[in-house]
């Protein structure tokens, strides 16, 4: 995650998650640290993972105070054992305190993001076919957890509402039609935007090649009847299988000859990666 990024999308989230668990004061440091002084901690891992959003979790202790220093042992992206070692940071212990909570939510969750996605593209490896996340994603967490599918080796599909045209079973609905849907579609956005409709039959299928949509997401089909949608559409749009997918049934979609798979179980699924900070000592 960038520094661009940390600053206009992360920092204001990462306050706001500051303020919700320090509302005034946190009365437990304060109580038994009357006096501030430096101490050190080390970040553990506490079982088999792929580690992501160290930079989040460093930004959750500057933002309480720029002072505090890290030293890293393990980088986005590593694969990380039980016990290891992640890190050792050292700064006020007030800080170190006040931030320990809020900084590992976010490490946790989005470890554990990247963890559950690697699982499932090794999956696919071997296949062309590319993973992607959704818009499943938990409330002002987006932009961590879709950083988390990237680092775990996933893709992102669209961000949010703005960022593309996704023609949903109720916009075909509200159109009175997947032609209708897709020539409005066409009419009010920009040349430059990508138009992707989804469908749930053959007839749909046909439908959105006919009136030109860009990509076919096969929703909910079964493996046979995505084998005949690909064929129907024969390169002539992107296809996408879509519904219910996670890491027990992902391998058997993969020879339908689909270009894309996504699933929401990736950011709504996914347990935590278990890490903590131990040994806090005043130095």
């Amino acid at each position: 995650m960038n520094q661009i990024t940390m600053k206009l999308q992360a920092d204001p989230l990462l306050l706001s998650a500051l303020r919700e668990d320090i509302t005034s004061e946190d009365v437990s440091t304060n109580a038994i640290m009357p006096a501030d002084c430096c101490g050190e901690v080390e970040l553990l891992c506490k079982q088999e993972g792929v580690i992501a959003g160290l930079d989040v979790f460093a930004r959750v202790f500057t933002l309480l105070d720029e002072t505090v220093h890290i030293t890293w042992e393990a980088a986005d992206g590593d694969d990380v054992k039980q016990g290891q070692r992640l890190a050792v940071l050292q700064g006020s212990i007030r800080t170190l305190l006040s931030g320990e909570r809020v900084a590992l939510n976010y490490l946790q969750r989005m470890s554990g993001i990247a963890t559950y996605t690697r699982r499932v593209v090794r999956l696919l490896e071997g296949t062309g076919v590319r993973l992607l996340d959704t818009r499943k994603t938990t409330p002002n967490m987006r932009v961590f957890e879709k950083y988390a599918v990237t680092v775990g080796g996933g893709c992102n599909h669209r961000y949010n509402l703005s960022d593309g045209i996704l023609l949903k079973d109720n916009h075909i609905g509200a159109a009175g039609s997947v032609t209708k849907a897709i020539q409005r579609a066409k009419a009010y956005a920009p040349f430059v935007r990508k138009i992707e409709v989804e469908t749930e039959t053959l007839d749909m299928v046909r439908e959105a090649v006919a009136a030109g949509a860009d990509i076919i997401m096969l929703d909910n089909m079964s493996h046979d009847m995505m084998k005949q949608a690909v064929q129907i559409i024969a390169g002539r749009a992107e296809t996408e299988c879509s519904g219910n997918v996670t890491a027990e049934n992902i391998a058997v979609l993969a020879d339908t000859g689909i270009d894309y798979i996504s699933s929401g179980a990736l950011t709504h699924s996914a347990p935590i990666l278990d890490l903590s900070l131990k040994h806090l000592h005043q130095i």
